[in-house]
């Protein structure tokens, strides 16, 4: 079996930044909204055929002890004995929702994925934030019927002084207020997208104080979804302007996957586990990429399961792709074909699901069917 034939679909694969949350026009022409699994038509398509019914359902809030949300998505983790078992995002204004997981309907068939849990076997788990710089109080969800109040309260930010990064900068704080003024009428076109007039306002505020480092990375989202190499160039400034400062990491990370330049992509994300050791799913997944593509198999993964041990509900899509190329690589098919199996369960449909399937008919042809 030539795993090579496996490896020329996932690479196509790698350079989707699946839960990053960053909208990209240009992989989005080129099937990568369709190939992540929760972005792009299918996500909401999903909540309006799986309706929720007799399902126990959670939802709480993030809030920061001082000062405001940051921009970016929220991760938010439920944790049981001390296993991730849940992850998803609190939105722009803090919110965020346990939900039962996707049901088949008369439209869409799809295989349940079995390790995705549903939100009546997470009681008694702990949940809490991860936000690189902060620290994250956290709630209990309590055993209680489908009568009983769905919000699970508050979860409380508090900044970390001692963190070596932080996903809020520090340049927001010393920016002068007219420059402050002019992020801040940015942030409202952005929650209401206004991008023509998000951009000008940020621009306004780079060119007010040319320090801004989270002006110049949201200047970065919006040129990414038009000109990468703008993009990227915003995100270094970004970078530049304050080295705690570890949100253009991932981007700078995900444009180099793009390019395939692999020894930028182990780069920028060592740069961002420098910053945050814990890392994020879609960091330890293009960590895996970098170092499979340059021939460090043993690191990619290494990586790849860090990935997909944060990641149950599969934020970064393609993690389990990339271990089957691994194990075909070295003559696991079994191993491979579970992993290829198991990723089927969660992908919607789509060419990453297609892809998916002959990736399967391609390994079945030589692992014996007494070992499927």
């Amino acid at each position: 079996m030539n795993s090579r034939l496996l490896l020329a679909g996932i690479l196509v694969m790698a350079c989707v930044r699946g839960a990053a949350g960053q909208g990209n026009a240009s992989l989005a022409s080129e099937g990568g909204a369709e190939a992540a699994s929760d972005v792009g038509k299918y996500a909401n398509f999903d909540q309006l055929l799986n309706k929720q019914t007799g399902s126990m359902r959670f939802f709480g809030r993030v809030a920061m002890a001082a000062g405001k949300l940051p921009w970016n998505p929220i991760p938010v983790v439920v944790t049981c004995d001390g296993r991730v078992r849940y992850n998803t995002e609190a939105d722009a204004k803090g919110g965020f929702y346990i939900e039962p997981p996707p049901r088949n309907s008369e439209v869409i068939s799809q295989k349940r994925d079995p390790e995705h849990v549903s939100p009546a076997e997470l009681v008694g788990c702990s949940i809490g934030a991860v936000v690189e710089g902060y620290t994250s109080t956290h709630v209990i969800i309590a055993n209680r019927s489908l009568e009983d109040d769905p919000s699970v309260g508050t979860i409380v930010l508090t900044r970390d002084e001692r963190s070596a990064g932080a996903i809020v900068s520090a340049t927001t704080d010393a920016a002068p207020p007219e420059a402050l003024k002019e992020f801040e009428k940015a942030h409202g076109d952005d929650l209401d997208g206004h991008t023509a007039s998000e951009r000008r306002h940020l621009q306004r505020a780079v060119s007010l104080d040319p320090g801004f480092a989270e002006a110049w990375y949201h200047l970065g989202v919006l040129e990414e979804r038009s000109n990468q190499q703008n993009a990227l160039s915003d995100y270094r400034k970004a970078a530049a302007a304050d080295v705690r400062y570890i949100a253009p990491w991932e981007p700078i990370a995900a444009i180099a996957a793009v390019e395939k330049k692999w020894t930028a992509v182990v780069d920028a994300t060592n740069q961002a586990l420098k910053l945050d050791p814990v890392g994020t799913p879609e960091i330890w997944y293009f960590n895996a990429v970098g170092n499979y593509n340059l021939g460090n198999r043993t690191l990619a993964e290494a990586s790849a399961e860090t990935s997909l041990a944060m990641d149950p509900s599969h934020r970064a899509p393609n993690t389990e792709q990339l271990l089957a190329v691994i194990m075909a690589g070295r003559g696991e098919y079994v191993s491979a074909l579970e992993h290829l199996r198991h990723s089927l369960s969660y992908t919607p449909p789509g060419p990453n699901a297609d892809l998916i399937r002959q990736q399967i008919a391609q390994l079945e042809k030589v692992v014996p069917q007494s070992s499927r």
